[in-house]
């Protein structure tokens, strides 16, 4: 392990032990720890794990978060260590994950590092242009390509350029699919019927224009959904960490399926070492649960902390205003139903872009800077 001098960031490393900081000097310098053989931004595969320093007059403990260890039922220790550290001054509110951004195109390190900061502890950020319209579906691209975002989900509706234009649609394909309604849109994740090749793992959804009234969304960090269920009993994650616990009927059209059944885990491990990840749905309809004691208790305990007399008290609230989005990794989220106004021809757009990787943050992996962005924006990736 080398040490560097460079501008301040939280450090992450590629260990499973902890280790004591003794260098009484540690708290009036800045560095960057560079291991021998770890990954950079540009190429997130292998295992990465994480080691924070906190830069004050006294030793301190590097603690390296490895997932496999973190969400193993058997490991309590490993646990409670990265869910203590998890919850440690986490925002109580939707202002404390706001940061103002001057050009999306290009962010400046400190804009970066804040939104890096945000994310690595949250899972999301909510950006605010501070000129509203500075942000469109050209720019978003190029917003996400700087977190490592750049394999766009390409699905059933989207756009030609992967990127959905989402507002209310009167007739078309679209208008069937709740996304392109002014109805409400209950709790889920991105992307809980594509196939594992195809999971979502972050998404950036971004406010072209406000609805007259409603549209707001919750969003629920899904480690802290974890955290919950697990506290509340281990079974929980046992059940739900099936290969079966979850199952998305085929979806028809015309008698012809145009996506076929998929079956697969709530919570699961990335495969790419990228910590954990979470498909869900509170959907009724078209959605079948593993017919088992434990899962469904699992289901109606995550039920009742999204929406129910227990509630979580780690759900954010928010309306996006024009101009404002949201840059996540795949949190869990929902929309309030809205109103267009026909009579000044204001019309909810919102841009959305899902994507196959994930926001370089948090407890399993680092950032230092931001990434410049292709030079050619085109590319979309079609396993």
């Amino acid at each position: 392990m080398s040490v560097k001098q460079t501008s301040p960031v939280t450090l992450y490393g590629a260990a499973s032990v902890a280790h004591t900081c003794q260098t009484s000097h540690v708290r009036s310098l800045r560095y960057n720890v560079v291991l021998a053989g770890s990954h950079t931004r540009d190429s997130c595969h292998g295992t990465l794990h994480s080691l924070s320093i906190n830069m004050s007059s006294k030793p301190r403990t590097l603690v390296r978060h490895d997932p496999h260890a973190v969400f193993a039922l058997d490991d309590a220790r490993a646990y409670a260590v990265w869910r203590e550290q998890k919850l440690d001054d986490y925002p109580r509110t939707a202002q404390q994950l706001v940061v103002e951004i001057r050009d999306p195109r290009q962010l400046s390190r400190a804009e970066y590092q804040q939104i890096l900061r945000v994310c690595g502890k949250t899972n999301m950020a909510i950006y605010a242009c501070r000129q509203a319209a500075t942000l469109d579906k050209d720019a978003l691209r190029r917003f996400g390509e700087q977190f490592g975002l750049r394999r766009l989900d390409g699905n059933l509706c989207a756009d030609e350029d992967s990127i959905s234009s989402l507002r209310v649609m009167a007739e078309g394909r679209r208008q069937e699919y709740i996304p392109y309604t002014d109805k409400p849109l209950n709790w889920h994740t991105d992307g809980y019927y594509n196939t594992p090749e195809q999971r979502i793992r972050a998404f950036i959804i971004h406010c072209a224009a406000s609805a007259a009234s409603g549209g707001g969304n919750a969003l629920l960090d899904y480690e802290i959904a974890y955290i919950q269920l697990r506290d509340a009993n281990p079974d929980f994650i046992d059940a739900l960490q099936a290969v079966d616990a979850l199952t998305i009927p085929p979806n028809i059209e015309a008698g012809v399926a145009i996506r076929q059944e998929q079956s697969g885990p709530v919570f699961s491990l990335d495969p790419q070492g990228l910590g954990l990840h979470m498909r869900y749905t509170i959907r009724k309809r078209h959605i079948q649960w593993r017919q088992d004691a434990m899962t469904l208790a699992a289901v109606a305990h995550l039920e009742d902390l999204l929406n129910g007399a227990a509630a979580s008290p780690y759900i954010f609230s928010h309306r996006l205003e024009a101009g404002q989005g949201i840059l996540c990794n795949n949190v869990l989220h929902n929309r309030a139903g809205f109103t267009d106004d026909a009579q000044t021809g204001r019309q909810r757009l919102m841009f959305r872009a899902r994507y196959y990787d994930r926001i370089a943050c948090g407890p399993w992996l680092e950032n230092a800077a931001p990434q410049t962005p292709m030079k050619d924006p085109s590319t979309v990736y079609t396993p």
